[in-house]
């Protein structure tokens, strides 16, 4: 069960309520489709550049698995959690493409989600391997923004 707990499962559990909540309760914004796509690109572009950046510092980024590095500069500067925080925009994104603004919602019930099944336990493996160097970095860059 536990190669089956990764985020993008939990990603595709919470679009596919947002797109039955659009289907069964459609809410029709005039740019709805606009701002949708906007927050999906941003949010797929985000997590294509934060894989990017562990993949070039030879650490992963699958959860649960041991890191390599601290990777703290580009997208990292921004957030501790930049493909968390792609998913969370690429959720929000699907909400309002979907015409379920009614599932927006699910957003932060997602984000505390990845945060107490993930987010928590990573970090402290991450604190494990690298100490102060990780303490410094979490007290000058927020968890999400």
């Amino acid at each position: 069960m536990r190669e089956i707990d990764i985020p993008p499962l939990w990603l595709a559990l919470f679009a596919a309520m947002a797109w039955g909540i659009g289907q069964a309760v459609p809410i029709v914004f005039t740019l709805d489709r606009l701002f949708g796509g906007a927050l999906i690109g941003m949010g797929l572009v985000l997590m294509v550049v934060a894989a990017g950046q562990m993949v070039l510092h030879h650490t992963t980024f699958v959860p649960r698995r041991d890191p390599n590095d601290l990777v703290t500069s580009g997208a990292f500067a921004l957030t501790r959690n930049p493909i968390y925080l792609g998913d969370a925009l690429v959720l929000t994104g699907l909400c309002l493409w979907w015409n379920a603004a009614l599932a927006l919602p699910l957003v932060p019930a997602f984000m505390w989600l990845i945060t107490v099944r993930f987010i928590i336990g990573e970090e402290a493996v991450i604190g494990a391997h690298f100490g102060a160097q990780f303490h410094e970095y979490r007290a000058q860059v927020r968890r999400w923004l």
